[in-house]
């Protein structure tokens, strides 16, 4: 492997990469920031009349508070703590946060308590339909209020050429969608399979049990998953498994 470490990364185009970048940089890395998600909000806001309404990411929590939304008396339900604190930020309170940041773990949490209930599920169109059907199957009226688009940018992808290459030393997927998008990209430069077979000799990260079992799906194998279902701790350990000497 040479001196330099470059970290692929594929966060949406607003602080998250920039902060994703300075991160990577203060571990030691070379960040290769491509990334693979651009927001497209649609200008709804989640349903005030219902009893619950459940946010999955940090951009919900900030379309729907910029559009003036409140949660008021519905209970609030975050599906994790980045999530959570961008509800702080928008001076919300969170009532309820599963300990496992997930569809599933949010069905867990809630399974008990939403029979009879109305909850308002406010998210991107690319959601589980597990979260939807588990609290269906718990006896809940569930809605789904479609906050916001996830589209491939039209210039990603130039790290998929050096993925090809074998000029990777890892890549970091924070969600199902950007290894979706990242195939897609390397597909369209006639890169598909190759990237797959270069990426064997890299370090791949994947935030959470759902993305790694995507990019398996895809035939991508999987080296670090965290405990912890963040970009910090995502970073920190592909880049120790990439260059150990880099954060000893």
């Amino acid at each position: 492997m040479s001196s330099e470490v470059r970290v692929a990364v594929f966060r949406p185009d607003d602080d998250r990469l920039t902060d994703a970048v300075e991160l990577l940089d203060s571990l030691g890395a070379t960040p290769i920031a491509d990334p693979m998600l651009e927001v497209e909000p649609t200008d709804a806001v989640p349903q005030s009349d219902a009893d619950y309404v459940v946010f999955t990411s940090k951009t919900g929590i900030e379309l729907a508070a910029e559009a003036g939304w409140h949660p008021g008396d519905t209970t609030l339900v975050s599906i994790g703590s980045g999530t959570t604190a961008a509800a702080a930020g928008a001076g919300w309170t969170v009532d309820r946060e599963p300990e496992t940041y997930s569809s599933a773990g949010l069905v867990e949490l809630l399974a008990e308590e939403v029979a009879d209930s109305h909850v308002n599920v406010a998210r991107s169109n690319h959601g589980s339909q597990v979260l939807l059907d588990g609290l269906a199957d718990a006896g809940a009226d569930v809605s789904e209020t479609v906050l916001y688009r996830l589209v491939r940018p039209a210039d990603a992808g130039d790290s998929t050429e050096l993925a090809a290459n074998g000029e990777l030393a890892a890549v970091a997927f924070t969600s199902s969608l950007t290894v979706e998008h990242f195939l897609d990209a390397a597909a369209d430069r006639g890169l598909r399979d190759t990237v797959i077979n270069e990426l064997d000799g890299a370090v791949v990260g994947a935030i959470g049990e759902p993305t790694r079992a995507t990019a398996v799906d895809h035939g991508i194998d999987v080296d670090i998953v965290p405990e912890e279902a963040t970009f910090d701790a995502l970073a920190t350990r592909v880049v120790e498994a990439a260059a150990p000497s880099y954060t000893e």
